[in-house]
């Protein structure tokens, strides 16, 4: 087994962990912060859009199982990536899409996925994602934690 790291932002993310933890070869997702500029934030401080830091989710993954590109796949499927700081009824900065890459590796199969997408015609608007390197990640409260699971369904635009 090898077991990789990536990060995503799409929106709320509540529902975009649940969906990753559908996949089979996640081994775990996380929800939290990243790509801001404060230490150690709270959800208080990152709705606030102070920040700078987008409601993300760490995927820990293993790569025999489940590659990189799918997650990247299934990562564009669960989110319009064509909508400026906004999913869903959700909008402001710490809403934004953002892939948040941990290698060269995935930093070039999110630009080429983007360039694919963009390609086909799939949105009647371009691709607006952030593309990144993964900066610090900080857990999100313990109660944002497999949200769904503990709190049952629920609203998400996922």
């Amino acid at each position: 087994m090898s077991q990789q790291t990536a990060s995503f932002a799409a929106g709320c993310f509540w529902g975009v962990e649940a969906r990753f933890r559908e996949i089979e070869g996640v081994l775990d997702a996380v929800s939290g912060y990243m790509g801001g500029v404060v230490e150690n934030p709270g959800y208080k401080d990152v709705c606030g859009g102070q920040t700078g830091h987008a409601e993300t989710v760490q995927v820990t993954f293993d790569d025999s199982k489940v590659s990189y590109r799918e997650l990247l796949d299934q990562f564009f499927d669960m989110h319009n990536p064509t909508t400026l700081n906004r999913q869903g009824p959700d909008f402001g900065s710490q809403y934004r899409s953002a892939v948040f890459w941990h290698d060269e590796e995935q930093h070039s199969a999110a630009r080429q996925k983007i360039k694919e997408i963009n390609e086909s015609g799939k949105w009647p608007s371009a691709v607006v994602t952030v593309v990144a390197p993964a900066t610090t990640f900080w857990r999100a409260e313990e109660y944002h934690q497999r949200y769904f699971e503990k709190n049952g369904g629920g609203f998400c635009h996922v």
